[in-house]
């Protein structure tokens, strides 16, 4: 716990230089921030609005623009200002954010978030950055990501060394998504999780993508090497337990789709309490019981 803010989670040089060698080879593994950028663009389509200052903060640019060019909200949505080619992007829970309050019409995350040591903190600071009706959209890795890497590393090294450290990141809850927007004070929050499973020859593949993404360790503190022989263990483990009927192994992705919008007079406001002009036994057309005695 630091002495003056949330936990510090993850180490932001650290995960400064996993970035810094993932460029070189991104656009071998890029697929999981192309499907990211897509279910934005996909967000965008649906939503016939202008957006003309345009904030991209992904850790690694490209992905959003590329999927934005060749779609049908391209005339409506103006060129993306990315962080990242700034060097401004690193850190997603950087305070402050370099984002000039009340600036931006849209301002886009993708697969950032998660490694955010204040995530409330970072979509706060987005929000504000945001002109009033101006519209968030992020992806993040969620729970489930990586769920039998994470089992057979932590299994492997009790084997061998009677004792784990971490070795995935904690990733949040999709379930958690539109009341982390609405905790950050966005408007309409909402959020989704798009599964997928991708499959690899073995876990030596499975480590070159998460490399290539920037995907690997990036916690705080000290990290102990894993020995050769805990590798093989975890790689045996893996092919054991999840292997399909050609060998290859499954390995599980969430993605967690946000969207909110910054407040305005404008928006639908809930009704107040008590004002309702009709029973909810009557808006769902059941028959209403009354209490038993």
């Amino acid at each position: 716990m630091s002495a003056s803010g949330p936990p510090v989670i993850f180490d932001p040089h650290r995960r400064a230089a996993r970035l810094a060698r993932a460029a070189r080879r991104f656009a071998d593994a890029d697929f999981l921030h192309r499907r990211a950028a897509e279910n934005a663009v996909q967000s965008l389509e649906a939503t016939l609005r202008e957006f003309p200052v345009v904030v991209d903060l992904s850790a690694l640019s490209g992905p959003f623009a590329q999927a934005l060019a060749g779609s049908d909200a391209a005339g409506r949505v103006g060129a993306p200002t990315s962080l990242a080619d700034a060097g401004l992007a690193a850190d997603p829970g950087a305070v402050p954010l370099p984002v000039t309050e009340g600036s931006a019409d849209l301002i886009v995350s993708l697969m950032t978030l998660h490694w955010a040591n204040d995530l409330p903190g970072a979509l706060t600071q987005i929000r504000r950055a945001l002109k009033p009706d101006g519209l968030f959209l992020g992806t993040l890795l969620g729970a489930g990501t990586l769920k039998e890497l994470r089992a057979v590393l932590t299994d492997a090294e009790l084997e061998l060394r009677e004792g784990a450290s971490a070795r995935v990141s904690p990733f949040a809850d999709g379930f958690d998504g539109a009341g982390l927007l609405q905790r950050a004070g966005f408007a309409l929050p909402v959020a989704d999780v798009d599964r997928l499973t991708v499959r690899y020859s073995g876990l030596p593949a499975l480590v070159r993508d998460l490399r290539a993404m920037g995907e690997t360790n990036a916690l705080a503190g000290p990290i102990q090497p894993l020995s050769r022989a805990i590798l093989a263990r975890a790689a045996h483990l893996y092919a054991e337990r999840f292997a399909e009927a050609d060998g290859r192994i499954p390995a599980t992705f969430e993605i967690v789709n946000l969207a909110g919008w910054a407040p305005h007079e404008s928006q639908p406001k809930p009704l107040k309490r008590g004002s309702a002009k009709v029973r909810l036994a009557d808006a769902l057309g059941v028959v209403e019981h009354g209490k038993g005695v």
